[in-house]
């Protein structure tokens, strides 16, 4: 054929009129069938900020291959999206630009939606939530109501970052150089009442049940188990004496290493500790180091950058093994809110207490053996050894040691063994307005009173004033002034808002009812989640969080009943970040990859000529303008092309550079692929002869493509079709063929999950009257796959020594003896013993000789 008669490739008009014809015929729409077996595809759902990124476009393309590919398997595929669409941006914006949060976050809504249809992702859109309007939050207030009714829910004090000049909390990322991000006001540890949930209940399961997750990463799961943080120790008294000698109430302290007691020197205890407060009634040196202490914030990765300070108080304690009277001091290092507030201090074998005790000439004491030419007063030993120094436990290993400590503890009545964890409860109030309101109310009189179900949803009020200062609730003249559910008398309303990160727990479990009168319907559960989410994907930077909080939901709503599962996520994947090069011009701003142009291996601007300088390869921002935007690529090469691009130029897990090259390459070879179906079409009659060989590739092609997908290896799925791709132009250039048409329509059919547009499109160019959406995954023919001969190599005591063309279905005996008889090996192997001999079947023939 002419190829000057074949039609150009325009991916404008062709993708949006298959995107059309999908949305149309309810095409990726999803519904309970127990006949058929359900797959849950999920990707994170994003937060509207009203762009749409390329980072986004790799995520939801790598979950689109897989929804697509199980879907023509025959699965009942559940493949939805919604909107993560509470938190401070929006509030900001209402600040900065005078605009409601609400109306800000839904028009992002609209234009990044607007953009997501253009990439043709099958999503069910009918399955989409938004978690900023009632009809999502008021059934997360149902749940809350529930969780607080098994008791998982309480208040209590906890410290919080305290804006004093805009009187509100700030989160630990408000707080630049220790102060608040917009007043600029230093900011202040406060002790405030604050809502929590109550995980620490699940710490054993949420530990333990992560052997039951062999589809997460590796390093996922070291992540949680180190953020669980169980440790077994000893928990102690030392008792304290005031500068008298009388006794006041004893000091508490936890230890994972009880092994080292005899190296403690001194004491420490949180600024907020009764004994500091106890301290400072009577030292207003130590009030005032109290004082700046709190103006450190909360953030435990602002605590251990800064500087180790400490304020000795009047007290001592009493070590509990020798009786010498170790210094306590208040410590700006030493959090309330972990463990009990106290410390015993062994400098000679930690960083911190090292450099505490550097700072204020205490003593360093080693009790574990250091290596040969360690200086303890230059830095600590934190390896193992043997215990030194310490009259109970010399001579013993650390186990034994710390065994030794307990037993003696126990025994004496001052300590006992207990296991402890870093993971601490949750604290889900947040003093702003834009989140889901807490359903409680304060009564004088009832105390806190949940509000009735049938009052639900607490809806948020539309006309607060949004200036910056406070909590906006808290200062709306009428909305949280009510009656009391349980005795009528005057009460006022939580004016508390839930962390965001709740929203994000549970839902991918609203997906599957976004209609139900109930947050979770019984049946919809019963049939998508037997066995959690079968696929998740998302980046690496929710491993913790986001991921512990909604495997506690799912754990907590499965004791409740109302789940048939104890693991949100089956499997997880977490893809790899997109990167490019930076390109700045001499005035500091930086310009789009797509306006650069390279001569003589150096960048300019292509309007202007100037000369760029190019930065190392980050993550794209927009800040950075290293990633042109989405729309813009959508009009230069269509969706498909991005796509191919997004999954062919790194795996999956491995960050992503950005190369227009790349883009250039995926346009061509979709090119290509529209060059051979239309010739295979145009053909006004096609050869009957069989090949072989092209129908042994087709098959193999299958194959490989097939077990590609499933291990999300989608780099060399593409790979292979472009190999079949190009096996089919060479079998062309001899001659159209049934196995060449044969070909062409399976290569359209494995392609189709990675570029679903234009393999639609092909389909029926290639005669097919029946949408490809509603074909089924081509099944390869094993025989025909086959290989008649393959190689084998051939290794004598681990060296390759030669190789063997045999036939594919050779035995082992026969392997092993032509391998021996083959004439490069024979000199390796002549006059010597075989001790072993192994056929590793349509690989290698391994020899081993004394």
């Amino acid at each position: 054929m002419n190829t000057a008669l074949i039609p150009p490739y325009t991916p404008s008009s062709l993708e949006a009129d298959w995107q059309k014809t999908w949305f149309d015929n309810n095409v990726f729409e999803a519904h309970v069938n127990p006949e058929k077996q359900p797959f849950y595809v999920l990707e994170m759902l994003p937060y509207p900020s009203g762009q749409l990124h390329m980072g986004h476009v790799r995520n939801y393309t790598l979950g689109d291959v897989l929804a697509r590919f199980k879907r023509a398997q025959g699965f009942n595929v559940m493949h939805p999206m919604g909107w993560d669409s509470f938190g401070l941006p929006a509030e900001n914006a209402a600040i900065k630009r005078g605009i409601h949060p609400g109306t800000w976050t839904l028009e992002n809504i609209a234009e990044m939606k607007a953009v997501m249809k253009k990439f043709g992702w099958s999503y069910d859109w009918s399955k989409e939530v938004t978690t900023c309007l009632p009809s999502y939050y008021g059934h997360q207030q149902a749940l809350f109501l529930d969780f607080f009714a098994k008791g998982l829910v309480y208040k209590k004090e906890a410290l919080v970052n305290w804006d004093p000049i805009d009187q509100t909390v700030l989160a630990n990322e408000q707080v630049v150089d220790g102060k608040g991000w917009r007043s600029g006001a230093p900011v202040e540890r406060k002790l405030l009442s604050q809502w929590f949930l109550k995980i620490t209940h699940y710490a054993d399961a949420l530990l333990d049940d992560l052997t039951t997750l062999p589809g997460w990463p590796d390093r996922v799961k070291t992540m949680q188990v180190n953020w669980i943080g169980k440790s077994q120790g000893m928990k102690f008294d030392f008792t304290v004496q005031d500068e008298a000698g009388a006794a006041l109430d004893p000091l508490t302290v936890f230890s994972t290493r009880p092994d080292t007691l005899y190296g403690a020197t001194f004491c420490a205890v949180a600024p907020e500790h009764p004994l500091a407060k106890k301290a400072a009634e009577t030292s207003p040196e130590i009030a005032a180091f109290i004082a700046e202490a709190s103006r450190m914030g909360t953030a435990q990765e602002i605590i251990d950058r800064a500087e180790k300070k400490g304020a000795l108080t009047p007290y001592v304690a009493i070590h509990p093994l020798t009786g010498d009277k170790l210094p306590i001091f208040v410590a700006n290092f030493v959090l309330m809110t972990y463990g009990t507030g106290a410390i015993m201090a062994v400098p000679a074998h930690d960083e911190r207490d090292h450099a505490f005790a550097t700072k204020y000439n205490l003593p360093i004491t080693p009790v574990v053996s250091l290596p040969e030419g360690h200086d303890i007063t230059a830095a600590p030993y934190t390896g193992d050894g043997e215990v030194v120094n310490s009259p109970l436990f010399n001579g013993k290993q650390v186990d034994e040691a710390i065994a030794t400590a307990i037993a003696k503890a126990e025994a004496e009545g001052w300590g006992e063994g207990q296991t402890q964890y870093r993971l601490r409860d949750w604290g889900v109030g947040r003093q702003r307005y834009w989140g889901c309101p807490i359903p409680f109310i304060h009564c004088p009189d009832c105390g806190v009173v949940p509000v009735p179900r049938d009052q639900l949803p607490v809806k948020l009020p539309e006309d607060c004033a949004f200036d910056g200062a406070g909590n906006p609730l808290d200062k709306h003249p009428t909305w949280k002034h009510v009656d009391c559910p349980s005795c009528g008398a005057k009460a006022e309303r939580e004016t508390d808002t839930m962390d965001t990160f709740m929203d994000s727990s549970w839902y991918f479990l609203r997906y599957l009812c976004p209609e139900a009168d109930e947050p979770l319907d019984k049946t919809a559960m019963d049939y998508w989640m037997k066995g959690g989410v079968n696929q998740y994907i998302g980046g690496i930077e929710h491993a913790v969080l986001h991921l512990l909080y909604s495997r506690f939901f799912v754990k907590a709503l499965r004791d409740m009943g109302k789940l048939p599962c104890g693991e949100p996520f089956a499997a997880l994947l977490c893809q790899g970040m997109l990167i490019g090069n930076s390109y700045q011009k001499a005035d500091g701003t930086y310009v789009y990859p797509s306006q650069v142009v390279w001569k003589d291996g150096k960048a300019f601007e292509k309007d202007t000529g100037e000369a760029l300088t190019v930065l190392a390869a980050e993550k794209i921002s927009k800040s950075k303008n290293n990633g042109d935007s989405p729309d813009e690529l959508l009009a230069r090469y269509g969706a498909d092309t991005l796509r191919l691009f997004m999954l062919f130029t790194a795996p999956p897990e491995r960050d992503l550079e950005w190369s227009e090259q790349a883009i250039d390459g995926a346009w061509r070879f979709l090119g290509r692929v529209w060059t051979l179906a239309h010739k295979v079409a145009a053909a006004d009659a096609l050869q009957s002869a069989p090949n072989e060989a092209l129908n042994r590739k087709i098959h193999q092609t299958i194959l490989r493509v097939t077990k590609d997908i499933e291990r999300f290896h989608y780099n060399t799925m593409v790979a292979a079709c472009m190999e079949l791709m190009n096996d089919l132009n060479r079998a062309a250039e001899e001659g159209l063929s049934d196995t060449v048409k044969f070909g062409a329509e399976t290569l359209v059919r494995l392609l189709n999950p990675a570029v679903p547009h234009i393999t639609e499109h092909l389909w029926q160019v290639l005669g097919h009257t029946d949408p490809l959406y509603a074909a089924p995954w081509p099944v390869a023919d094993e025989a025909a796959a086959q290989e008649d001969e393959i190689t084998l190599v051939v290794q004598v005591n681990g060296k390759v020594r030669g190789k063997l063309v045999v036939p594919a279905d050779i035995s082992a005996e026969d392997a092993l003896a032509m391998a021996k008889a083959l004439d490069e090996v024979q000199p390796w192997i002549e006059g010597k013993a075989l001790k072993k001999e192994l056929y590793v079947p349509g690989r290698l023939v391994t020899l081993a000789v004394a």
